[in-house]
């Protein structure tokens, strides 16, 4: 399973290696990688995708990289179960339920409800953790 990020500030970087570390603790293969190196035909192999993407500018998606490529899979992830999740420094987290919304309107099924966490995951490591034990039970 592969987990696909973009970070900014390294806290979205952090939650994708505790939430790599919950799914390995719950006995599967997990794979951290930067959308900048992602293998779109490679993930696109994966039943499950767990995608995290911190909040930029207006509670939007990062614009140069990880909302691209959200483009580049978007007719071709009908079906998948989607785990999604990113940190915030403001607002209340609009930019997470709107790419919820998006997922589910290519076809994708959501994992739980998405993570979100404001600046860095310290002290919520047990929250990443557990999300990944999640995912790798779906």
């Amino acid at each position: 399973m592969k987990i696909i990020y973009w970070s900014g500030t390294g806290n979205t970087e952090k939650m994708a290696e505790l939430i790599k570390n919950g799914i390995v603790e719950a006995g599967k293969n997990a794979e951290v990688t930067s959308v900048s190196d992602v293998n779109v035909d490679e993930l696109l192999k994966d039943e499950i995708l767990v995608l995290g993407c911190s909040a930029m500018g207006d509670e939007v998606l990062e614009e140069s990289e990880f909302d691209p490529f959200i483009d580049e899979i978007s007719s071709k992830v009908s079906g998948k179960k989607v785990a999604l999740f990113g940190s915030y420094g403001w607002g209340d987290g609009q930019w997470m339920r709107d790419f919820e919304e998006r997922m589910i309107g290519y076809g994708c099924s959501i994992i739980d409800t998405p993570l979100i966490i404001q600046n860095e995951p310290d002290g919520n490591e047990q929250e990443c953790l557990d999300f990944g034990k999640k995912i790798a039970l779906a």
